[in-house]
């Protein structure tokens, strides 16, 4: 019969204190998450489908840049016609390497980037968009559909959640590349052409300190969307709004607001994991560190436990156990336990036998 011991580990950290307050903002829809840890820091209708225009290319973005085409050239063929709106105005059968398209498509909002984009990825738009809703699935947007690859409105419609573009910003985010190409102020390109200047429309850039890139957008039908990043003292927040007439300052007030009473805790550490019991005495470890976001009124209410079964001869590597952590009495985070199998003691004539025989 296996046997299961259960430990409660007393998590010892140091909290500094702030204060927690309301916020009034302008947004229809809109949530503050940390990126690392995908907590809600902050909510206000975040799970209402709305019309998200431009930032639907976050989502074209990330499957330019996850295809692994990036230095690739494309030529611009005739879907680009049937664009209008924010472009930025590239010509058909210009040569245009990938890369250079996805800033022209971030930083401009570019119509005409998106959808050759979609066509030189996905050999249709109409592939393309079934590519962005299985990605969506795979992120966990259950309350996204996607019609196009731009956010133009007036045809067909994509929608979304404040939550769950908030996933996909969080997702994206750990996106070296496409970090790179949100959090770019200016960028020029030469083609066989033209040659282009390219500003970034993210205004947060340059308003606020902590702002690391983002992408708006607007339609008269969705109104001003806009999601954005930022990171200071450890912690990655992703902004969105959506509706919202204020954009910028929602934005600037949900992450003081997140930066002033969140602090990020390492709660697991994987090279200090270390719990006394009988089963396995100084043999367990976990393979992840756990970090997350916490207030300072929230410092008592975290509790680790760890649940071990006793197993006969095991061996190195075998999983013998969950360390579960809750907050507030709701788990936030499970991970494996491992043993590392003790080594049998050779004596002097056993390992001379193993050198001369082995």
């Amino acid at each position: 019969m296996k046997k299961v011991i259960i430990l409660l580990m007393l998590v010892v950290m140091l909290f500094m204190p702030c204060e927690v307050s309301g916020l009034s903002l302008s947004c229809r829809s809109c949530v503050l998450m940390d990126s690392d840890s995908g907590r809600v820091l902050y909510a206000k209708d975040e799970n209402n489908p709305r019309l998200i225009a431009s930032i639907t290319k976050i989502m074209t973005a990330i499957l330019a840049i996850e295809s692994g085409r990036l230095e690739e050239e494309v030529t611009v063929g005739e879907e680009v016609l049937t664009m209008y709106g924010s472009n930025i105005y590239i010509e058909l059968g210009e040569k245009m390497k990938l890369l250079d398209m996805v800033y022209g498509l971030m930083l401009r909002s570019g119509n005409d980037a998106a959808i050759v984009i979609a066509t030189f990825i996905g050999g249709t738009e109409e592939k393309f968009v079934e590519m962005m809703n299985e990605k969506a699935k795979e992120i966990g947007m259950t309350n996204t559909v996607f019609h196009n690859s731009h956010g133009l409105d007036e045809v067909t419609q994509n929608k979304s959640t404040a939550y769950d573009m908030a996933l996909l910003s969080s997702y994206a985010s750990h996106n070296e590349t496409y970090m790179k190409i949100v959090g770019t102020k200016k960028y020029t390109v030469q083609t066989d052409k033209k040659s282009y200047l390219w500003t970034n429309r993210n205004k947060l850039l340059s308003l606020y300190e902590y702002a690391t890139g983002g992408k708006t957008g607007y339609t008269p039908s969705a109104g001003r969307t806009l999601v954005t990043n930022a990171s200071n003292n450890g912690l990655n927040l992703t902004a969105v709004t959506l509706n919202d007439g204020n954009e910028y300052v929602s934005h600037e007030t949900m992450y003081e607001y997140g930066f002033e009473n969140y602090r990020n805790y390492t709660i697991l550490d994987k090279k200090k994991f270390k719990v006394d019991n009988a089963y396995y005495p100084n043999q367990i470890y976990i393979k992840e560190n756990f970090t997350y976001p916490l207030t300072e009124i929230e410092k008592e209410n975290i509790k680790v436990l760890v649940k071990l079964t006793k197993l006969e001869n095991v061996k190195d590597g075998d999983e013998v156990g969950v360390v579960i952590v809750k907050l507030a009495g709701e788990e936030i985070f499970r991970e494996k336990v491992y043993v590392k199998a003790k080594e049998e003691k050779q004596g002097f004539f056993k390992k001379i036998w193993m050198w001369l025989f082995d």
